[in-house]
Parts: C-alpha cells; structure tokens; sequence
C-alpha cells in the first residue's frame, strides 16, 4: 500500500483542483455537474481538494473521475505515487464531435477571442442546455406562410 504523505496529498489535491477549474473554463460545469458526469460524489472530491483522506483513494474513482473529465487516469496515478498501476478500465474513444461544436471549442480557448465574446458563448450555450423542451404538438396548430 502506497504511503500517505502529505507530499502526496498536497499535489492530489492540486491536480484534483486544476481539473476541476479546467472542466469551469471550458465546459462551464459546477461541482454538481464534475460530481454528476464522473459518478464520484461531491462530498469525495471535497475531501480530494482539502487532502483530507486517511487512506488512498480508491482507484476505481480516480479512473472515474479522470475519464469523465477526459483525462488519462495514469496521469493522477502518477500524481498518487501509483506509476506502476494501470487505469482499470479501457480509456473510451471520444464520439465524433459535431463540427458547430468543435467551432465553438476552438473560439473559446483560441486567446485572439475576446473574453466578452466568450462569456456570451458560454451564456448560450449554458441557456441551449437547460432550457425546457419544446413539445412537439405546439407546433402542429401553426400554419406555414405561404
């Protein structure tokens, strides 16, 4: 069992703090939402961030955590002192991303855009995702201009 160091501690939360700030930047999410995709409670990523755990974290988390952020998981092994252990599971393939998407990607960390325009895109893209659905009977009783 690898020892718990507070050297460790101290650069695990670092790293866990960093990818967390990252998945703010460019994917606008909050605690809940990193909690939501990685299925690791917010309660455990606290205790990352504050180095607040009596014994290694469990490898299935990290892996979990690390692929629902999309980073390698032998990045935050070796963070762990873990350089030797495999992630336990296969790393996904990313889908094909839609190429309206990408562009927005590229503008947001491309550093000629300005910050305004990037909050605004960020603005829209944050209201696309959590506005209601539209049902579709609404739009059987409007007629088309001829």
């Amino acid at each position: 069992m690898p020892d718990s160091t507070p050297g460790r501690k101290i650069a695990f939360a670092a790293f866990v703090r960093k990818a967390l700030a990252d998945a703010r930047a460019t994917r606008a999410w909050t605690g809940s939402e990193v909690a939501r995709r990685t299925g690791v409670s917010r309660q455990t990523i606290n205790r990352w961030v504050r180095g607040e755990w009596a014994s290694d974290p469990e490898a299935e988390r990290v892996v979990a955590f690390c692929e629902g952020l999309g980073i390698n998981p032998t990045v935050a092994f070796g963070v762990l002192g873990w350089a030797d252990a495999a992630p336990t599971r296969p790393a996904p393939t990313a889908p094909p991303m839609d190429p309206d998407v990408e562009a927005l990607l590229r503008r947001l960390v491309d550093p000629n855009v300005s910050d305004a325009e990037k909050f605004h895109i960020r603005e829209t893209v944050r209201y696309l995702a959590y506005r209601p659905p539209v049902p579709s009977d609404s739009r059987k009783g409007r007629k088309r201009a001829s």
